[in-house]
């Protein structure tokens, strides 16, 4: 597994990791705060587009994707003073 956030406190994207390519799982937790954490794939480390719903947050949870090679990351929307989240690969 690979860790994309550990308890980030504010807006934006990850360090972004190389997929291979295949099936994956996405998981967030920790205190959300009004925050969505969500997954996002990018062709080219430039342009990045929303995996999709299921591996979208308000709230801890899981979620699985099938994604051909990219990058990925985990970005972080609407985070307040009370903002602390964490992902997995």
């Amino acid at each position: 597994m690979a860790t994309i956030l550990n308890a980030a406190t504010a807006n934006g994207g990850s360090t972004a990791v190389d997929w291979t390519g295949g099936t994956g799982t996405f998981w967030a937790w920790g205190t959300f705060g009004g925050a969505t954490v969500a997954l996002e794939a990018s062709p080219d480390g430039t342009n990045w587009f929303s995996v999709g719903q299921s591996v979208s947050f308000t709230q801890n949870g899981v979620g699985g994707f099938v994604l051909g090679p990219c990058k990925l990351r985990a970005a972080i929307s609407g985070a307040t003073g009370t903002t602390s989240v964490s992902a997995i690969l």
